[in-house]
This record gives structure tokens, C-alpha cells and sequence, in this order.
């Protein structure tokens, strides 16, 4: 383990830059701070889903993904570091095989919602897909590590099915999206 946070406040970031965990400083605006802070984001948000009752095995898997996002974020505090592999992408395929083999096909798309725990879901998973996104944006000018974007797209894709389960297992349908449902409606 690195260095002891021993004060909390440093004003180091009072002139608008941040450090990164090679030393080096970085301007809190520019798409490496972007990347890091979604994936931050994201970690507090399935912090929020953890906060929530659920079943064990899927508590096991979401405590398993804050652990990679952490090595995701620390791997994009250090330009070059990989300590991620594509071994954590393809556990992740295989999670989502095992819950999507238990869901009924889907013909449409679906809202986000359902029951409180499955919204706090989607919010994570959309909150998933801007962090790949400012990843993706990072690797179009610095170094790609392929397995950073491979694991934020196969977890957008766990969070949904994770939604679809959560709603099942609490006896609430998925909400079908009906294309132009309110076109040409006046309103009341």
C-alpha cells in the first residue's frame, strides 16, 4: 500500500490541478481527471446499490467490481499502468451469461425504473457508460489499454441485466418503451 492520507486537505489543488500517483500534476479539467472522476462516480454509485438489501452472491459480485474499479482508477492515475486484465472482463461475461440465461428475451426496449433498488441500478449503469465514454475519449490521445474499455462496456452491459433481475426478483415487470407513445397528444 502506498502512502498514508494523514491530513485530508493539502491546498495543492487550490491552483487547479490535481496529482496524479506517478507525482506528476495534471489541470482537474483535462480527460484524465474526467476519466478518473466517472469511474469514481461510478464506484459510489454501486456504493448506493450495495447500501440495499440484496441477495449475497450479487453483493459478492458488486463488492468484486468497487475492487476493479479501483484498480481501473488507480491504472488511470498512473499513464501506463496496467494492473487490470482481461481475465476481470471475462468474469464479467460470464456473470452476465449466468443472469441473462435466467431472463425472459427481450423484444423491446426497456425504461429505466421499476423498483427503487432496480432505478438505483440503471443509475449506476448509465453512469457506467459516461465513464467509458471519457475513457474512450482519454485513449483517443494518450496510450489505449484495451481491457480499461472492454471492462466498462461489459459491466454497462451486467448492470442492465442485474436491473432485469432486480425487477424480477421483486415481482415487478420490466417497463416496455412504446415508441411514440405520446406523439400527437395534447397535453391536459
Amino acid at each position: 500500500m502506498g502512502k498514508r492520507l494523514t491530513r485530508i486537505y493539502t491546498r495543492t489543488g487550490d491552483d487547479g490541478t490535481t496529482g496524479l500517483g506517478n507525482g506528476l500534476r495534471s489541470g482537474k479539467e483535462s480527460l484524465r481527471i474526467e476519466a478518473i472522476g466517472a469511474v469514481d462516480e461510478l464506484n459510489s454509485h454501486i456504493g448506493v446499490l450495495l447500501s440495499q438489501v440484496l441477495q449475497e452472491g450479487m453483493r459478492n459480485r458488486l463488492e468484486n467490481i468497487q475492487h476493479d474499479l479501483f484498480d481501473l482508477g488507480g491504472d488511470l492515475s498512473i499513464p501506463g499502468r496496467v494492473s487490470m486484465s482481461e481475465a476481470q472482463v471475462s468474469r464479467l461475461e460470464q456473470e452476465l451469461d449466468e443472469y441473462n440465461a435466467t431472463l425472459p428475451p427481450l423484444k423491446e426496449f426497456i425504461l429505466p425504473g421499476g423498483t427503487p433498488i432496480a432505478a438505483i441500478c440503471h443509475v449506476a449503469r448509465a453512469v457506467c457508460r459516461r465513464a467509458e465514454r471519457c475513457v474512450v475519449r482519454l485513449y483517443r490521445t494518450d496510450a489505449v489499454i484495451p481491457c480499461h474499455i472492454h471492462y466498462l462496456n461489459r459491466l454497462s452491459d451486467l448492470l442492465f441485466v442485474l436491473c432485469r433481475d432486480l425487477n424480477r426478483e421483486h415481482g415487478v415487470a420490466d417497463i416496455m418503451w412504446q415508441p411514440g407513445k405520446n406523439r400527437g397528444v395534447e397535453a391536459a
